[in-house]
């Protein structure tokens, strides 16, 4: 295992960022990644926090790790040696990584973004797809359709080129779309397995010191991803989700404006998505989310 520096508070650990979500801290060799119970939506942090959504962000995470540990490595070394007792069950002891530039977008179903640009271009990221599509359609395979990561607003959707033109080598953009289909493939397999099913997500991947690709980050999270309950599934109108949108549709109830700063969330908002990460979670993993914790917090 990489050296780190000894196992302190937070408090006293250098802050290298603080994003929309999450703090990392710099451990020496290694990075501390640290989930908070923020929440956004449309780029925008809401002032109130979803109890637990940190923690179930994490266990989600280092379940997806060990399942798709022979698609590609990952950037996971503990969640619990050289985490602070404070963050425990939220937190990752991780590699560093030269991060790439994109984000890699798998989508298996038309929705959100992708069922606007359908409707306007009959195309995806420059990707024909079959005509009368509706909503909520399963696609014929998995798209890859990777955007830009903006540093402020919305990240961007481009095409395999305009990814090949960030990264700057076609070889690795063709490497990146190959490994992030497999790894939705490996995701969605087990999600419909669990009655859930997967209609998109994002990875992020970076380079180790040997030149390797690493995913990092976080992988198939309610935050980073769209989970359909299959059993209600039905083209043709949006779906019923385990991920944040219960708390976006709320946000565009109220006539916010999308601009900073977000409204409040209600209190039974609040209580109704954290059910739903709790809910996320346990179906996903298999097991009673206080195990996550057990494991964790030990």
């Amino acid at each position: 295992m990489l050296a780190s520096l000894p196992v302190t508070t937070l408090a006293d650990l250098p802050l290298l960022a603080s994003g929309k979500v999450r703090e990392m801290y710099d451990l020496g060799e290694t990075l501390l990644m640290v989930a908070s119970d923020r929440i956004s939506t449309y780029d925008v942090v809401h002032p109130t926090p979803i109890p637990d959504k940190g923690k179930v962000l994490t266990g989600i995470s280092v379940m997806w790790f060990d399942l798709a540990s022979e698609i590609v490595p990952n950037h996971l070394i503990s969640y619990t040696d050289g985490v602070p007792e404070e963050a425990r069950g939220r937190a990752l002891v991780v590699r560093k990584l030269d991060m790439l530039p994109v984000e890699c977008v798998v989508r298996g179903y038309l929705s959100g973004s992708g069922w606007k640009d359908y409707q306007q271009t009959g195309a995806v990221c420059g990707i024909e797809l079959p005509g009368g599509l509706l909503e909520s359609d399963r696609l014929p395979e998995p798209i890859f359709t990777p955007a830009t990561k903006a540093d402020v607003g919305h990240d961007e959707n481009i095409d395999f080129e305009g990814a090949v033109e960030l990264i700057g080598d076609r070889g690795l953009a063709e490497r990146l779309r190959e490994v992030s289909i497999a790894l939705y493939q490996r995701a969605a397999e087990h999600a419909l397995s669990r009655g859930i099913i997967l209609a998109d997500t994002k990875f992020e991947f970076g380079l180790d010191q040997a030149g390797t690709l690493v995913v990092g980050d976080e992988v198939c999270t309610p935050d980073s991803s769209r989970f359909w309950p299959a059993d209600s599934y039905a083209p043709g109108r949006s779906q019923p989700s385990f991920d944040k949108q219960f708390v976006r549709d709320w946000a565009s109830s109220t006539g916010w404006d999308r601009r900073p700063p977000a409204p409040a969330i209600p209190a039974g908002v609040v209580e109704r998505t954290h059910q739903k990460y709790i809910e996320a979670y346990e179906l996903m993993a298999g097991e009673p989310f206080a195990e996550w914790l057990r494991r964790a917090e030990s």
